[in-house]
């Protein structure tokens, strides 16, 4: 098979794919969305709406629970991966970190981050030197690197999953509802923390969040799923100060209301789907 042309500008394009679950359960139903080389890239939607799907679409996590992408093709880095095993995705460079954080909790903090390192095959002193920058960009981590990951606080752990990515040496990482669960300031170190590593790193990000507040302030271009499908995308600022945006997910009602109760009104009237 030949594959596509691809895009000089984007390290990841996902074309027109779906996704079934089971072989009856349609799940994403035609997304498309690209990550451009050293952006940072929000994928937003309510609990259910498709993200975590997506991610594990690119990562080709899917087939653990049964699904598959049934169309479309998925380009990283100029070769289409779809049809690729999840090690040799990271070994290209993209990497997930799942929601939930999944630190293995018997192990130490620092056995958890050298566990990230289990493709690279360029010596014990240059996974040591990736171990150091690590702890620069995460230093809370350097002081509990010897306590059990499983008795951290719920921030230590995601740094420590985000970490553990980092030793892979990544071009992209997919990072999955990295605000859950976390108090709101531990959420502004962990963004400001990504959005280091995307200026200092070059690492493309492709985030997904039901916090679309804080996604849009860090990431350069949003695309909004629901149902499965992409209903609004465009440049962060853009989405910012849209009134659909504002109304349905920032909590701020331009037309006097001030709650999301009254949702009917979104689907009668479809603006983002005009």
């Amino acid at each position: 098979m030949t594959n596509p042309s691809p895009n000089p500008t984007s390290i990841l394009s996902v074309n027109n794919i779906e996704v079934i679950y089971d072989h009856v359960i349609l799940v994403l139903k035609g997304v498309s969305l690209t990550v451009p080389h050293g952006g940072i890239t929000a994928l937003l939607g309510a609990n259910g709406a498709g993200k975590t799907t997506t991610l594990k679409a690119i990562s080709n996590l899917l087939r653990t629970e049964r699904g598959e992408v049934t169309k479309g093709s998925i380009i990283f880095d100029g070769q289409e991966v779809q049809a690729r095993s999840p090690d040799d995705l990271v070994r290209r460079g993209c990497i997930q970190v799942m929601e939930g954080r999944r630190c293995f909790g018997h192990l130490s903090v620092e056995d958890n981050l050298v566990a990230g390192a289990f493709t690279r095959r360029d010596g014990k002193a240059a996974i040591r030197r990736e171990l150091e920058l690590v702890y620069d960009y995460f230093p809370r981590l350097k002081i509990r690197r010897s306590s059990q990951a499983g008795y951290t606080s719920g921030g230590e752990q995601q740094m420590t999953a985000i970490g553990r990515a980092l030793m892979s040496k990544p071009k992209m990482i997919l990072l999955d509802e990295p605000s859950m669960g976390l108090a709101p300031q531990l959420v502004e170190e962990i963004f400001g923390i990504v959005e280091k590593l995307n200026r200092e790193q070059g690492v493309s990000f492709l985030l997904a969040e039901q916090n679309t507040n804080i996604a849009l302030r860090f990431a350069k271009y949003g695309y909004i799923l629901e149902s499965g499908r992409v209903v609004l995308d465009g440049e962060a600022s853009a989405l910012r100060e849209n009134e659909d945006v504002k109304e349905f997910y920032l909590g701020i009602a331009g037309d006097g209301r001030k709650s999301f109760r009254d949702v009917k009104h979104y689907k009668r009237r479809k603006r983002w789907l005009a």
